[in-house]
């Protein structure tokens, strides 16, 4: 009898561990963090000795840090329609930041925005059963005007939302959109989005959670900000990239510089706050924390501020001539277009490990999609590429050539597309040919010595290279410019 009892005991046993086995594994929680402005040099981890950072830095360390991440478009809006589509933004005819109401550039005849047929990532992961969530800035169309609504981010994947209206707002005591409806707000905006976020981490249930966290810092203005985090830069003289620029106000640069850090700072603090939660709560294990930003930023680098609207940092203002406004540079540098990229997939990535390998924003979409386990959509091109055997650690064919496109159209003109290598990058302005640039990266990583009018037989065969690459990416994307490259690209 007891013999029998063992065997009963032994078969029940085994019929719940194959049941347990059967249980599906519920897929990890995603947080992705997504500044504002921030360049691949705001970060400890990047080699950057004066800022302080400790919370990114310790992310990195306990993840996957890419320090060759670029984006498809230097500029706000349209960075963010390809991080959400993983298609360039020309596709869906952003081409330029989109000007929110109020905003002297805002034309209510034209209607810019994402697609509202376009299948967001936010959108396949809750299909898959995620909770998703989205406290910060959106950007990519403007819902507060009449028969607009479809451009706001419930429209698109995510079912809860709070924050931006617009492009932008204060540092401080911002006004934000809560539960359909703006709110007047006391204090840090970084701070209170921060608060957003982590209430909504607390809410979690059984369902696995997407909350994209899209602070608005450090995009200027920079000030005010905590005490803490200023108290870094109070006394600092602060090294600057290019301090011998002919003619740069350096002494702009230095005060510029403090404030840009401070405001990283206050972004990393709260970053700590947000993973000192996932830890309280138990969950740190079982969820996926990225970090990056949607461009890159100048400060005194080839003697310019800003992004890929650029503009001179000089005693000196450059006047307005031809399609550039007065003191405009539009640019397609590696500072505007490189961004810090960190991942922590817990029991996946390996503390502390360097993917060198380049990538564009146009890869996170399948990425997330793939680290979900969920499926991309069957009737929408991706153009990018999952990163998952990259973090895997696995040996794999990967092409490090990076295409990117600047239609800028708000405050100055200029139609420009970029084609890099490792080794060489050309961008041409089809509006402006006599902007044209050639920069041998493997010798000027700084961007300083444009080669366009060499006439040396190898450097001419690199430029017709680089020429048909740009030729064949805007056929393949089917790039407005093909239909006339001097025409107005909005009427």
């Amino acid at each position: 009898m007891k013999m029998l009892s063992r065997k009963l005991l032994i078969v029940s046993l085994a019929a719940l561990c194959v049941h347990c086995a059967q249980e599906p594994v519920k897929p990890p929680n995603i947080l992705f963090i997504y500044t504002d402005d921030q360049a691949a040099w705001g970060l400890g981890k990047s080699g950057n000795a004066q800022i302080q950072t400790p919370n990114l830095d310790r992310l990195a360390s306990e993840g996957a840090y890419l320090p060759n991440s670029f984006v498809t478009t230097p500029v706000c809006s349209p960075a963010r329609v390809s991080l959400m589509t993983s298609q360039y933004a020309s596709e869906h005819n952003v081409l330029d930041f989109i000007p929110q109401l109020g905003h002297r550039l805002h034309n209510p005849e034209v209607e810019i925005g994402m697609s509202p047929e376009s299948i967001t990532f936010p959108e396949v992961l809750k299909e898959a059963g995620y909770r998703t969530g989205l406290v910060g800035k959106w950007h990519v169309g403007i819902w507060t005007e009449e028969g607009s609504k479809k451009y706001h981010p419930t429209n698109h994947g995510y079912d809860y939302f709070m924050g931006l209206n617009g492009g932008g707002t204060s540092p401080v005591d911002p006004p934000l959109e809560v539960d359909g409806k703006m709110q007047q707000f006391k204090g840090l905006t970084t701070d209170i989005l921060t608060d957003y976020a982590m209430e909504f981490i607390r809410n979690s249930d059984d369902k696995p959670f997407l909350l994209s966290l899209h602070y608005r810092a450090p995009h200027g203005k920079w000030l005010p900000v905590a005490d803490e985090d200023w108290t870094p830069y109070d006394q600092l003289d602060p090294e600057i990239p290019n301090p011998d620029y002919p003619d740069l106000d350096i002494e702009k640069v230095k005060r510029k510089m403090k404030e840009y850090m401070a405001s990283i700072s206050g972004v990393d603090r709260n970053v700590g706050r947000i993973l000192a939660l996932l830890e309280a709560m138990g969950i740190d294990e079982e969820t996926i924390v990225i970090f990056t930003s949607d461009h890159g930023y100048n400060m005194g680098h080839n003697g310019i501020e800003h992004k890929g609207n650029g503009y001179w940092i000089t005693k000196t203002v450059p006047p307005e001539q031809g399609n550039l406004a007065k003191n405009s540079r539009p640019n397609m540098y590696d500072n505007s277009l490189k961004v810090p990229a960190i991942i922590k997939w817990p029991g996946v990535t390996k503390p502390g490990m360097v993917i060198e390998e380049n990538m564009l924003s146009l890869d996170w979409y399948p990425t997330v999609v793939e680290m979900a386990g969920a499926k991309l959509p069957e009737h929408q091109i991706i153009r990018g590429r999952s990163l998952v055997p990259l973090l895997n650690d696995e040996k794999t064919s990967w092409d490090n050539d990076i295409y990117a496109e600047y239609s800028m159209i708000n405050y100055s003109k200029a139609y420009m597309r970029t084609y890099r290598t490792p080794e060489w990058k050309l961008t041409l302005d089809f509006l402006n040919p006599d902007r044209h640039e050639l920069y041998h990266l493997a010798e000027d990583p700084a961007e300083q010595h444009n080669l366009i009018n060499s006439q040396d037989e190898t450097v001419k065969t690199v430029i017709s290279m680089l020429t048909n690459k740009i030729q064949e990416r805007m056929t393949s994307i089917n790039d407005p410019l093909l239909n006339g490259a001097t025409a107005d690209l909005y009427p």
